[in-house]
């Protein structure tokens, strides 16, 4: 299993944790909301008794005591409106709108707006309980749900929110601090790397001087081939030590540089693959040239070894000139991709070959969008016809509109 299936693995695993506890934290909360619903329930239905013994019985001092300390330890909110729903009595309301003082006199009197805001509320919660008087006036009594029970409603919601925002939040810091971390070891391998090549590479270069002088071998065509290698070698030990610093950006015409790394790469390639340059042959884009021969060769690496026999390998290029921007299409004949793996391509780790890394198309986005500041996707792609992948560049030349 590559690193990218393991990643993937472990990414659906902490999900499906997360919606084991999220499930539980709704379940537990929820079976306490129904508790406090049928204790509340109860406790309405109390009071709502308890009132209407008070319309019968209004005349005994003792029960009316009795009435009193019941309807005083209720925490419901509720409202007791006349047959016209005109607000008779109230219970278990905000204390600094149900009574206020009118310009400093005593009169004391309500907020309306408030009252009839609340039994809206009431009304859509739950329906009125009717109660009927002594001389058969029938009157209504409205509730609804506690502060307590509301916001025990809210709270899991609330509460996976919370959780995730954190999870969210530590995801992030804890990625980018390992990025970071990763990027620093690539560095100083990469670093290290051009380092030690450095030595052997100029001994190669005095041996085939050596080789050149003692046997009269100006001419040869091996050895104009081994200085070839010995030139890549030293162009890939300078890639190496670019890694990790801000390269520099020259204009270059960009079918050029690309025809002359296939000349080098075709050599070494399947002659029963076909290279084809088409397009504009005149683009100039602001490039280094030692990085961006590492994005073609990947590319072409991939497109490659996508054909199984034979086959053809086409680079487009074309000028976007409202946009001033350089496309740059690479499409082979090869087996495709599927459509949910255009993104997981770039990922480190993924891979389909059994001896691959996986990283060649990583580096090769993070050279194109950190280095050049350009995009690379994968444009289009069906299985067993071929794959184009694009590569989008700022062009070096500023185009004015032509004024008429």
């Amino acid at each position: 299993m590559n690193p990218y299936e393991k990643k993937r693995r472990w990414k659906f695993f902490l999900l499906f944790f997360a919606i084991v506890i999220g499930t539980a934290s709704v379940i537990y909360t929820d079976f306490f909301v129904k508790k406090m619903e049928r204790e509340e329930k109860i406790s309405f239905q109390l009071y709502v008794k308890v009132t209407e013994q008070s319309l019968v019985m209004y005349d005994d001092e003792r029960f009316n005591d009795v009435i009193e300390t019941i309807m005083k330890n209720t925490k419901l909110p509720v409202i007791m409106t006349d047959g016209n729903g005109v607000i008779n009595s109230y219970q278990g309301l905000d204390s600094t709108k149900t009574n206020y003082d009118v310009e400093k006199q005593d009169k004391k009197t309500y907020d309306p707006a408030y009252f009839e805001r609340e039994l809206h509320k009431m009304k859509e919660q739950h329906p009125g309980t009717p109660i009927i008087g002594l001389d058969g006036t029938i009157w209504h009594i409205y509730h609804k749900d506690s502060f307590i029970l509301t916001q025990l409603r809210y709270f899991p919601f609330i509460q996976l929110g919370v959780i995730a925002v954190f999870l969210l939040t530590a995801y992030v810091a804890f990625s980018s601090a390992r990025r970071s971390e990763q990027d620093q070891v690539w560095v100083g391998m990469a670093k290290e790397t051009a380092h030690q090549l450095g030595t052997p590479i100029s001994s190669l270069m005095a041996w085939v001087e050596l080789m050149k002088s003692r046997f009269d071998a100006e001419d040869d065509p091996l050895i104009a081939e081994m200085e070839n290698d010995i030139k890549r070698l030293e162009v890939i030990t300078d890639r190496f030590s670019k890694i990790g610093s801000k390269p520099v950006l020259e204009d270059h015409v960009v079918y050029t540089v690309i025809s002359n790394f296939i000349q080098y790469f075709q050599l070494r390639t399947s002659d029963k693959v076909i290279f084809k340059i088409t397009g504009d042959d005149q683009v100039r884009a602001l490039l280094n040239v030692p990085l961006f021969d590492w994005v073609i060769e990947n590319l072409l690496k991939n497109a490659a070894n996508a054909i199984e026999n034979e086959g053809s390998i086409t680079i487009n290029i074309i000028e976007h000139l409202a946009k001033e921007e350089v496309f740059i299409d690479v499409t082979d004949s090869g087996k495709g991709i599927p459509r949910s793996k255009f993104d997981t391509v770039f990922q480190p780790g993924y891979t389909t070959r059994k001896r691959g890394w996986g990283l060649g198309l990583s580096l090769t986005r993070r050279i194109v969008e950190n280095y050049h500041s350009g995009q690379i996707y994968v444009k289009e792609s069906e299985l067993g016809k071929g794959t184009t992948f694009r590569i989008i560049l700022k062009s070096s030349i500023t185009y004015e509109p032509t004024s008429t």
